[in-house]
């Protein structure tokens, strides 16, 4: 074919003049020939919007992406539509996608500084006439030498009574006297989480009531122990960062936390009872401790939430009844000393689920659940986050040979 002949497409008859032949003698312009245009770049995923110039970095990588985005539909448009090509790149819908002041300013009405005489934090509004849910820490410190008082976002202060307290998972309810019309936190599902996902932290930071940081989210399924500093607001460290001691199911003076979300977003004491928040500004953790340097009170950038999954669970019950059921396995556990990581059973407790399923004492539980056992801290930190009637798989060694089990969780009474 001559390639100045005009070329049939389809039965529309289109040709390189155009819909309408060109009059006699006349033909047209080059730059008059109108060609489809390329659409529109889809939206990127959710996450906060990047027109701050304190994220500038995460807005040009934004502008590189969007750009090949916008250069591979270009490139693909002019094609002929019988060449098979790769498909471009596809964004998910960000409908409700904020930026970081919007869900600030979005969350910031839910989330309240709790005051006492020996004692402050902070706590997210549950309903809009006054329950309140906070750290069992936060409570403690709080309530001791009189009422707790709560301050509102827009200034304003009120009374508070304890609801409800559960030490083993360090949550607590409290109710905000004579009040209505609060803002109620959104709250999200903690098990949608993933390494990476921006994250803001907001709190009463060392008293500064209405603080925001902004983060992501550093690891998930940390198993950390706090303890008696609880009242000073020192939180301990987590396992691996400090003296290593016997973890028992009762936990003594500490409360061991499995599953935290861990996140680089500044936590420092007061902002325990906080919220964590994801891009759409809804409630995914309780922020709940931090990591230190010996004892020291300054934020090193690592902190600790309880799932909002789990508060959820423990809240209800707390508002429904004043206590909370929790799961009971019946083993004393200390760290491994040798090779192999896990927690080594130092005793169980005769009739109860573990030396129903065959646990013995000198066996070593390398995984319980899904979970890798690091040391005993694990254990505790798990078997608080299972249900009661739950079935657990646990994996353990014995005589250096590896066997699997499973135990039926039963009440703790």
């Amino acid at each position: 074919m001559n390639a100045n002949e005009p070329r049939e497409q389809g039965a529309g008859g289109w040709s390189q003049f155009g819909d309408q032949p060109p009059s006699a003698g006349g033909f047209p312009r080059r730059d008059t020939v109108i060609m489809n245009q390329p659409p529109p770049p889809k939206p990127p995923r959710q996450g906060f919007s990047l027109g701050r110039k304190t994220i500038a970095g995460l807005a040009l990588a934004a502008v590189a992406v969007g750009g090949g985005a916008v250069g591979a539909v270009a490139a693909t448009a002019f094609q002929d539509t019988r060449v098979v090509s790769a498909p471009s790149p596809v964004f998910k819908a960000a409908s409700n996608q904020l930026t970081v002041a919007q869900v600030a300013q979005k969350v910031q009405p839910s989330v309240v500084m709790i005051q006492g005489q020996t004692g402050e934090g902070s706590g997210v509004v549950l309903s809009d006439d006054g329950l309140i849910l906070t750290n069992n820490h936060v409570v403690v410190g709080a309530g001791q030498g009189g009422q707790m008082t709560v301050k509102f976002n827009d200034g304003k202060t009120a009374k508070a009574t304890v609801v409800g307290t559960d030490p083993s998972t360090d949550l607590a309810v409290i109710r905000a006297d004579g009040v209505s019309g609060l803002t109620k936190a959104s709250l999200g599902d903690s098990d949608q989480l993933q390494v990476g996902d921006a994250v803001l932290a907001i709190g009463s930071p060392l008293g500064l009531d209405g603080s925001v940081t902004a983060g992501i989210v550093s690891a998930l399924n940390r198993t950390v122990t706090v303890g008696g500093e609880q009242e000073q607001q020192q939180q301990q460290l987590p396992p691996g960062w400090g003296q290593q001691r016997e973890q028992s199911q009762d936990g003594g003076g500490a409360t061991t936390l499995g599953d935290a979300i861990q996140t680089d977003a500044a936590i420092n004491p007061g902002n325990s009872g906080g919220a964590l928040v994801n891009a759409a500004g809804q409630v995914i953790g309780i922020n709940s401790a931090i990591a230190t340097n010996g004892g020291s009170s300054g934020n090193i950038g690592v902190g600790f939430a309880i799932p909002v999954n789990t508060a959820k669970q423990v809240s209800d019950q707390l508002i429904s009844g004043g206590k909370v059921t929790h799961a009971f396995l019946g083993v004393s556990v200390t760290d491994a000393t040798g090779d192999v990581p896990g927690a080594l059973i130092r005793q169980v407790t005769s009739g109860s689920p573990a030396d129903k399923a065959g646990l013995k004492q000198g066996d070593l539980i390398t995984k319980i659940g899904n979970t890798p056992v690091e040391g005993g801290d694990t254990v505790v930190g798990q078997v608080r986050g299972f249900k009661v009637g739950q079935q657990v798989q646990i994996t353990y060694m014995r005589d250096g040979k590896s066997s699997n089990l499973s135990v039926t969780l039963e009440e703790k009474k």
